[in-house]
C-alpha cells in the first residue's frame, strides 16, 4: 500500500505556525551574522573614513601575522581549558557527587553558596574577585595572617586569576547538570557494584562516568561556548593587562574594533572566534553521537 504524500496546502498549513519564529531568527540572528561576515572582508573604520572598500582576506591575513592576535588565541585556549574543561567541569562533577551523599542541610547550604555565585551579574562578580585578588585584597590578607608570602596576583598571574574567577562563577551550572544526571542512574547498578567489591573510584570510572557520558558532553559544549565569550569578568578584573597578559580574543576584538576604530579587523577577529566555537561544537556533537 503506497503512502500518500501530503499536498502543498497541508505542508503550508504545517509550516505556517513556524513562520514567525523563522522570521525572527532570520532578522535577529542570521541577518546580523551575515552582515558581520560582510564587514569582516572590508576596511570599515569608525572614524576618518567616508566609505569602506572590499579588501578580501586581508583582515584575516593581518590577524595571523599579528603577534597580539596569536597571543590572544593562546590565552583564550589557556583560559578555556583551565576554567571550563578542567575547572568548572571537574569541580561541578565533584560537588554533585559529594552532595549525593551529604545530608539535606549540607546540600542546601553548599548549593545555595554555589548558585549565588552563578546568579550574580558578571560585572558584580568581577568586582568581588578583583577585591579578592588585588594587592590589598582578601587573599593577601589571609596569606599574611598565615605568615605566608603575598604577591600582586593580578600582575604576576593574571590569566590564572581570571580563570579562577570564571570557575568560581560558573561551577554551579555544571553542578546542576551533573546532579540531575547522577539522580538518573539506577541505584540497583551502583549497589550491585558495591556488593561485588568495587570501590568508589572504580564505580565512578566504570559505571558513573560512562552512564552520564552524554551529560558530560553537553555540559562541556555549553561551558566551552560560554567561556569563549567571557568579556565583562576579565575586563573588570584586569582589562586584559598587565600589557596583554590576560587579553583573550573577546577583549582583543573589542580593542581593535572600538578603541582603535578598526571595525573591519575587529569583526574579522569576531568571525574567527565564531569559527573556533563552531569547531568545538562539532567535536562535542561527534562525541555525543558515539555510543558507549
Amino acid at each position: 500500500m503506497s503512502s500518500r504524500r501530503p499536498g502543498r496546502p497541508r505542508l503550508l498549513a504545517r509550516a505556517l505556525p513556524l513562520a514567525p519564529a523563522v522570521v525572527l531568527l532570520l532578522l535577529f540572528l542570521a541577518g546580523p551574522i551575515a552582515y558581520c561576515a560582510y564587514i569582516a572582508f572590508t576596511d570599515l573604520q569608525l572614524t576618518g573614513q567616508a566609505h569602506s572598500s572590499f579588501v578580501g582576506f586581508e583582515n584575516f591575513r593581518a590577524a595571523f601575522k599579528d603577534e597580539a592576535f596569536l597571543n590572544a588565541v593562546w590565552l583564550t585556549l589557556v583560559f578555556t581549558v583551565l576554567s571550563s574543561l578542567v575547572g568548572q567541569n571537574t569541580l561541578g562533577l565533584a560537588l554533585a557527587a559529594l552532595m549525593q551523599r551529604a545530608s539535606k542541610p549540607v546540600r542546601t547550604l553548599v548549593g545555595g553558596i554555589v548558585i549565588t555565585a552563578w546568579v550574580l551579574p558578571e560585572v558584580v562578580a568581577g568586582f568581588l574577585l578583583y577585591a579578592f585578588f588585588r594587592r590589598e585584597g582578601t587573599l593577601n590578607a589571609i596569606l599574611d595572617w598565615l605568615h605566608l608570602p603575598t604577591q600582586n596576583w593580578l600582575f604576576t598571574l593574571p590569566i590564572l586569576a581570571v580563570s579562577f574567577a570564571n570557575v568560581w562563577r560558573g561551577t554551579a551550572f555544571s553542578m546542576l547538570v551533573y546532579s540531575a544526571a547522577l539522580n538518573e542512574i539506577p541505584k540497583e547498578i551502583t549497589e550491585a557494584a558495591e556488593v561485588d567489591g568495587a570501590g568508589g573510584w572504580r564505580r565512578m570510572w566504570h559505571i558513573t562516568l560512562p552512564m552520564i557520558r552524554r551529560s558530560i558532553g553537553t555540559n562541556l559544549m555549553l561551558n566551552t561556548l560560554q567561556t569563549l565569550s567571557v568579556f565583562g569578568l576579565i575586563w573588570v578584573m584586569t582589562r586584559g593587562g598587565p600589557g596583554n597578559r590576560s587579553q583573550t580574543l573577546p577583549l582583543f576584538m573589542y580593542e581593535q574594533a572600538f578603541q582603535k576604530s578598526m571595525i573591519g579587523y575587529g569583526t574579522a577577529v569576531a568571525l574567527l572566534l565564531l569559527v573556533v566555537g563552531a569547531l568545538f561544537s562539532v567535536v562535542y556533537m561527534r562525541l555525543l553521537r558515539t555510543e558507549v
